[in-house]
Formats: structure tokens, C-alpha cells, sequence
């Protein structure tokens, strides 16, 4: 593909700190903002010395994207690109994200069993791990995303609700009443009176990275395999264990913060071997 003649504009680096202060002056959430950043900057890595943008760079961006990227990475790229565009008052130069059927099929080696995730907080037990067993019961027992642990405070265990706000949306979190008692107790034992339970031995909030690294740790000595460990694994766990009891797809969305019960279909749909025995059992081959 060749570059054109259109009128170029000239990208630099202050526009990435720009854009940065107004995300942050729109409220986004700040792993959202990192997020952003991360791949405006990638783009701008990939502009190399020649800093002019137009049209035509930016579909060649896309191609590059796709080469190196999973498709559901691309478009996440691409829409914080076109976030940066519109920014830029470039609304003109926006590309359209790749369109992928629905996939609602969970491949079942990167699923978490309910006894994985009991060997996982077991096995953070008798590691000496109280903070990370008890990070990885908050998650699986309630559903939060990691990013909202920072809303489980004293004041909101002591309540039984803590009271979340992300991606732009409000909602209650019920916290389960043996859940309520561990986390009363565990404050109690370190001594918070207040503010946020789950920190840093520096006093900072436990962050995606600090958890990640603690659980790989504890999965190895467990015997489970690596692809299963992500935090948001344990959110996953909930969904399909609420849906299994209850059925109730738009409870369990409300529960999520789901704005689309598509999302949340994704938690609860089953996994391709067990499609596979349902299709098998339609007897649609013809046997001589």
C-alpha cells in the first residue's frame, strides 16, 4: 500500500501528555488511562522517525497491528487510537474496528475449577499468604473486578456493602457474611482501622501486577497450570457458579456491572467439548 498525498499532521509528543491530562479530567478509570497511553504510545513507536499521519498511515498501522497482535488486542488498540484522534479533532483519519463473529465458547484449559481455586487459597494458607487467600476469596465470593478491591474498606465490610464505582457506573457489592467475618478479623489482626483493607507493606493498594506475580507463585507449588492464572479468572469462577445455582443470566449482570447481557454470556456459556456432546447428540450423520 502506498502513502498518499493527502495533508499530513504532524504528531507529537505532547499530544500523548495532553490526551493523557484529559483523560484524566474525564474521569476514567486509571487502568483505563494506562491503557490508553500504553498503546497511543505504541503507536507512536511504530510511527518511527517520520512523525506525519494521515489516512493512509493509519490503515498501514492497522495491518501492522494484525500481524502482531490477537485480533481482540487490535481492536482495543484501535479504539484507544480513535480516541486519540478524536482528541486531535482527526475524527476523519478513525478506522473501523475488525469485525469478529460472537465466540462464547471458554476453552477449558484456561478455565479455573471451583477445586483449583480451593487448592489456590489452600495452598496461599499454609504459605503464610492470609492477604493473597483472602484477595482471592473477595474476588471469587462477590465477582468484583480486581480494580474495585480498593472499594472493600473497613467501613464498607463493617456495613456488609461496599459501594463501587468504575467504568463510569455505580453499584452495591453484597459482601457474604463468612466473607464479612474473615475481613473484620483480618483488619482487626493488622491493626486498619480504617480506609482501604488489602495493602502494600508500603501502605499503597494492592494492584493487577502485585496480585498476578503472588498467584503464579502459589499456583506453581499447587500443581496448577500457569494459563489459569489471572485474577480475573476468579471473577469467571463466580459468574459460572452463580449461573449454575440460579439460571438468572440478568441478576448475574446486574451483579457484574454488565451494561450487555452479551458480556456476560461469555462467563456462563459452556465449553466447546460440552457443545460438541450436544451437537453429537442431534444423530444428524447418516450411518450405512
Amino acid at each position: 500500500m502506498e502513502i498518499s498525498n493527502e495533508t499530513y499532521f504532524s504528531l507529537k509528543t505532547e499530544h500523548i501528555y495532553q490526551f493523557k491530562q484529559v483523560l484524566y479530567d474525564r474521569e476514567n478509570a486509571s487502568a483505563t488511562i494506562r491503557k490508553y497511553i500504553t498503546d497511543i504510545r505504541t503507536f507512536y513507536s511504530y510511527l518511527g522517525d517520520n512523525k506525519q499521519i494521515n489516512k493512509q498511515r493509519i490503515l498501514l498501522y492497522k495491518e501492522w497491528l494484525m500481524e502482531h497482535y490477537a485480533i481482540t488486542s487490535v481492536n482495543s488498540m484501535l479504539v484507544a487510537l480513535n480516541q486519540f484522534l478524536n482528541f486531535l479533532n482527526l475524527e476523519h483519519l478513525k478506522t473501523k474496528q475488525i469485525r469478529i463473529q460472537n465466540n462464547f465458547f471458554i476453552r477449558k484449559e484456561k478455565e479455573l475449577t471451583k477445586v483449583e481455586y480451593e487448592n489456590l487459597v489452600k495452598t496461599a494458607q499454609s504459605q503464610g499468604k492470609e492477604q493473597l487467600a483472602l484477595i482471592m476469596e473477595t474476588i471469587c465470593s462477590t465477582g468484583i473486578r480486581i480494580s474495585e478491591l480498593n472499594f472493600f474498606t473497613v467501613e464498607a465490610v463493617k456495613l456488609g456493602v461496599a459501594k463501587v464505582w468504575n467504568k463510569g457506573k455505580y453499584r452495591l457489592v453484597l459482601i457474604p457474611n463468612l466473607l464479612q467475618k474473615k475481613l473484620n478479623c483480618y483488619a482487626k489482626k493488622k491493626q486498619i482501622q480504617s480506609g482501604i483493607i488489602f495493602k502494600t507493606k508500603s501502605g499503597k493498594p494492592k494492584d493487577r501486577s502485585n496480585i498476578w506475580r503472588e498467584m503464579k507463585k502459589i499456583a506453581e507449588l499447587a500443581g496448577i497450570s500457569p494459563e489459569k492464572i489471572f485474577p480475573h479468572n476468579l471473577r469467571h469462577l463466580f459468574a459460572r457458579t452463580f449461573y449454575c445455582y440460579t439460571k438468572d443470566l440478568v441478576n448475574l449482570a446486574d451483579i457484574l456491572g454488565h451494561s450487555s447481557l452479551d458480556i456476560t454470556r461469555i462467563y456462563t456459556s459452556e465449553g466447546i467439548e460440552a457443545s460438541r456432546k450436544n451437537i453429537d447428540k442431534l444423530q444428524l450423520i447418516i450411518t450405512i
